[in-house]
């Protein structure tokens, strides 16, 4: 394991937003959603390429909230260029299980 200082992580904004809509990405290498995720008024609506196509369903992911880190330079991915980093975890068949709030929150909350 490495270690990393307090002062880098607080680096790393990771932020609370709802998924407005999600669509086949059919451009991705790997199996892949396009997102776009509401970070609300101050950070605004950014797009995201996920691979979590074996858990999650185009229909059940609208309206869901999801913790993302929203301060990595845009990457590109394909024909989209990738503005977040929705976060998630691997389960025991290496399937991504996404990381979630458990309770609703305002989008845009910085998680602390």
């Amino acid at each position: 394991m490495n270690f990393i200082s307090w002062a880098d992580f607080e680096k790393v904004e990771l932020r609370v937003g709802t998924i407005l809509s999600a669509e086949e990405f059919p451009e991705a290498r790997k199996p892949a959603y396009i997102l776009k995720v509401d970070f609300g008024e101050a950070i605004g609506i950014r797009k995201s390429s996920a691979q979590i196509t074996d858990l999650y369903g185009v229909e059940e992911l609208i309206g869901k909230q999801v913790v993302a880190v929203v301060n990595f330079p845009p990457k590109q991915i394909g024909p989209i260029r990738s503005e977040c980093l929705v976060t998630g975890f691997y389960n025991s068949d290496g399937k991504v299980v996404l990381a979630v709030p458990d309770r609703d929150i305002e989008d845009g909350a910085r998680l602390a």
